[in-house]
């Protein structure tokens, strides 16, 4: 299956332990990617959190489509990382892997995308670097709230 790796590092001024709950709870989500709008069937097992993402996409700026996805989410000593499985053929890996920085936290973002076919592995491709950009944003502006 043809792949994608997208990866972004950026800086959010809270130190992470408190960056490292906020990754690590479901309901975080929504808003922290552009197109979640909401988070359900969240399911709490030992190791791992598993719930339903709801992305709302917009075509032709009225058209709306609401592509839900099966998320896995693993806390672990460095970070947050998971799996994403969407409708379509497209797979997810995610990693965000933190470092003390400062009084802040150096993230690493690293996406893994694949799909079965090309014209789709670039419109996922696309997609998810425009939220790993966005997510830099809104998580550093969240900081203040997150203590």
């Amino acid at each position: 299956m043809p792949e994608t790796v997208l990866r972004h590092v950026f800086h959010v001024p809270a130190p992470p332990p408190v960056v490292l709950a906020h990754l690590s709870e479901a309901s975080s989500y929504v808003g922290l990617s552009p197109l979640v709008v909401a988070v359900r069937d969240v399911r709490r097992e030992p190791g791992e959190t598993r719930f339903v993402s709801v992305e709302r996409f917009r075509f032709f700026g009225f058209v709306t489509y609401d592509n839900l996805i099966e998320v896995t989410l693993r806390a672990t000593e460095e970070g947050v990382e998971g799996e994403v499985v969407s409708p379509g053929g497209v797979r997810l890996d995610y990693r965000f892997g933190l470092t003390p920085d400062g009084t802040g936290t150096e993230i690493e973002d690293v996406l893994t995308v694949r799909a079965t076919l090309g014209p789709v592995l670039r419109y996922a491709g696309r997609k998810a670097r425009e939220v790993q950009l966005a997510r830099a944003g809104i998580l550093a502006g969240r900081a203040p709230t997150l203590t």
